[in-house]
């Protein structure tokens, strides 16, 4: 079974021409399939989250600080974790994605300097931490920033 093999089950959906409230005989005349009476059956019906005039649950719960949208979602990896790359070999997101330590990268790949390094490697990343660029440079390696 593939993802385009779904069909709704027969007899669940309507074509689309198909015409509401024609009399008895068309199998939906009235009500037009809105049962007998009551709000749900006129015009104008509530809007969604309307409790029939008491406070609604998204008025009533607390609301606290707010979302910043210029807020940039950064993936931290640490320097111990790039000790799995062989020497002067050069490190870049793709390759972190490749082996796994980066899994989504968002906005970007900031390297942190918790951990020890033995390694020299070039490092491409869009941001180091001071710790991080001492340790990569200090093994003669290098750090770019992309």
């Amino acid at each position: 079974m593939n993802l385009s093999d779904l069909r709704p089950a027969k007899g669940s959906k309507h074509s689309n021409n198909f015409r509401k409230g024609r009399g008895h005989g068309s199998g939906n005349g009235k009500t037009a399939g809105k049962g007998h009476k009551g709000q749900k059956a006129r015009s104008g019906a509530p809007r969604p989250g309307f409790e029939g005039g008491q406070l609604p649950l998204y008025r009533r719960i607390p609301k606290r600080g707010f979302t910043n949208r210029h807020s940039l979602d950064i993936v931290g990896v640490n320097v111990e974790s790039l000790e799995i790359f062989e020497n002067d070999t050069v490190v870049s997101v793709e390759t972190l994605i490749e082996k796994g330590i980066v899994r989504n990268p968002k906005d970007g790949v900031k390297i942190l300097g918790d951990g020890a390094l033995t390694k020299k490697l070039t490092v491409k990343a869009n941001a180091f931490s001071a710790g991080a660029k001492e340790k990569i440079e200090a093994l003669g390696g290098t750090c770019e920033v992309i």
